[in-house]
């Protein structure tokens, strides 16, 4: 029997309020959820200038941030020998995976470590899972 490949959802409006909190905990939501943001900024210099973002889950857990100012983005930045696009989703990922291990060490956080590695398996069979590996690598 062939696997099923789950993918992750978009989190509804009416649960974003408790999205971020769940994903980076209360002593580090504002400086995790800046963080994400600045290596989207260095990641994609030319194609991420803000905007909005979606949230999304994966069996009912937060996951990762993703960008919606564009469908892809160019990852092309200075922590990074890949060149190349990828979907905005692949892009968010990315940001959010280097924001989780970035903080997880700085801030000895067992949580962010936790969720950087389900978020690393997730990205293992994303669509994308070998540009995601380029970039990290």
């Amino acid at each position: 029997m062939p696997e099923i490949v789950r993918t992750a959802s978009l989190v509804p409006d009416d649960r974003r309020e408790g999205f971020l909190p769940a994903l980076f905990g209360m002593p580090l939501l504002i400086i995790a959820e800046n963080t994400v943001y600045s290596f989207m900024d260095r990641l994609s210099p030319h194609d991420y200038g803000g905007g909005f973002w979606d949230f999304y889950e994966y069996r009912g857990k937060p996951l990762f941030l993703a960008p919606t100012s564009r469908p892809r983005l160019r990852i092309e930045g200075e922590i990074t020998g890949f060149r190349g696009d990828v979907s905005a989703d692949a892009a968010g990922i990315l940001a959010t995976l280097l924001a989780l291990s970035h903080l997880s060490i700085r801030y000895e956080s067992e949580l962010l470590a936790q969720r950087y590695y389900r978020l690393r398996v997730y990205s293992l069979r994303h669509p994308e899972a070998s540009e995601i590996s380029q970039v990290l690598d």
